[in-house]
């Protein structure tokens, strides 16, 4: 045998079966990390989920509070209305007191 069919026959018996162990092991490994990624994205999608159904919360209570702030500006507004025509009549009946009083 020569040199280089001595080279070749100790790959085949050492390094082929090294290769082929290391094959086998990269591809366990590749298979565990596509497991683990599909678990990684079932959680990413439930929190997507959680995130969703917030969200929604959040605006539903953000609608709610901004109907009491309307409603609450509109009866503040009613509210100065009703003190200005008071105001109005306090003025006029003030007026009345006085020319009444300047009548007597």
């Amino acid at each position: 045998m020569g040199f280089i069919e001595e080279g070749r026959q100790l790959i085949q018996d050492f390094v082929t079966p090294e290769i082929r162990s290391i094959d086998a092991r990269l591809t366990a490994v590749e298979k565990r990390v596509e497991s683990l990624d599909a678990k990684v994205d079932k959680r990413f999608d439930s929190v997507d989920k959680r995130f969703d159904s917030l969200e929604t919360e959040v605006d539903k209570r953000f609608d709610s509070l901004e109907g009491k702030m309307e409603r609450n500006q509109a009866q503040l507004l009613d509210t100065l209305q009703r003190m200005e025509n008071y105001s109005h009549i306090l003025e006029r009946l003030a007026r009345v007191e006085s020319k009444l009083q300047s009548v007597a």
